[in-house]
């Protein structure tokens, strides 16, 4: 059975339990997007709502952060938008409000209940234990604590348990560090925790095909450049990807970055060590958090992609927020 991502630490296929704490978790949408099938309540702007920093909110993540914030109406009394010094001072407009962008100051932290970090490992090290001092519960989607034992690695719905000790209302000055996965990884184990419940992950092979947004801002406005320098005919400009792939070039690297402005693409082969028949993966996949299974079925798909007629080929596409996944019975185990 094919599935998603790579794992960075064993607890992540932990039992799931109630969180105390409950965060936005990462959506790519181009505009404010309301989707018809949240279940998340109605909120934004409201005056009993925590304070909420972003930090890196110039960056594409910090980017993203905010349009998660409104497309979930993260309920916050206020939002401070924190950047680097050449940014500070810039104009920004959040849900219909205008913001000055602020130099990220130890001092940016007083009062922030909820501090988004996105930007980079080097300034999540320096400035993440500084807003936890300052009483910040400190999310952070850089590298620098994800091996750390003591930080709690989160994907909200696969292990929200590991930080039910970090409780936001009626905290008495007392901060914490939740780190995340990398990307592919959420991923991944979205779709593969609720079956390795059922029928034990027991091996994984990954291949991950990421676009250009998770090497930030500028490597996407370096992938627009360089499509419009091709289709012109000239040499594409080589800072950030100096490394061009060609389509009818056979890559055979397990992870490689692929020419596509948004949405990473995983392939996943998961053994378990029970078996796990293709019905119940789907009612498994059905029921799980942030998981949407569409049963999409051609019965001539296998004439499409150049198969024998003798060829089974069973697809089931799951979608995990904006990503598609197809997920594919490995007859040949």
């Amino acid at each position: 059975m094919q599935v998603t991502a790579s794992a960075h630490r064993v607890h992540l296929f932990s039992p799931s339990s109630s969180p105390a704490l409950s965060l936005p978790s990462a959506k790519h949408c181009r505009c404010r997007y309301r989707n018809a099938a949240a279940t998340t309540v109605r909120m934004g702007l409201r005056e009993d709502g925590p304070s909420v920093a972003v930090v890196g909110v110039t960056g594409a993540v910090g980017q993203e952060f905010l349009r998660v914030l409104s497309d979930r109406d993260f309920p916050y009394r206020n939002i401070r938008l924190l950047a680097s010094r050449r940014s500070a001072g810039k104009r920004l407009t959040f849900e219909d409000r205008e913001y000055t962008i602020e130099e990220l100051r130890p001092e940016s932290f007083e009062g922030i209940d909820i501090a988004l970090f996105s930007a980079g490992g080097s300034i999540s090290k320096e400035f993440g234990p500084v807003a936890v001092e300052r009483g910040s519960i400190v999310v952070d989607n850089s590298s620098a604590f994800r091996m750390v034992p003591e930080v709690p690695l989160v994907i909200p719905e696969v292990n929200p348990g590991a930080m039910a000790h970090i409780n936001l209302k009626g905290r008495s000055g007392k901060g914490a560090l939740i780190a995340n996965p990398n990307c592919s990884t959420i991923i991944c184990l979205m779709a593969a925790t609720p079956l390795h419940r059922h029928a034990k992950v027991v091996r994984m092979v990954v291949s991950t095909y990421q676009a250009a947004s998770g090497a930030g801002a500028a490597a996407m406005e370096e992938l627009l450049q360089q499509t419009h320098e091709v289709l012109d005919g000239k040499q594409p400009t080589c800072k950030i990807f100096k490394q061009q792939n060609d389509m009818d070039v056979k890559v055979t690297a397990t992870c490689i970055r692929v020419p596509v402005m948004r949405a990473h693409a995983e392939s996943v082969n998961l053994q378990f060590e029970k078996p796990l028949d293709e019905d119940t993966a789907r009612r498994i996949l059905e029921g799980a958090a942030g998981v949407t299974v569409i049963d999409d079925r051609i019965q001539s798909l296998s004439y499409a992609l150049g198969c024998h007629p003798d060829v089974r080929m069973h697809y089931l596409h799951v979608s995990i927020e904006t990503l598609m996944i197809i997920l594919i019975r490995d007859e040949t185990s």
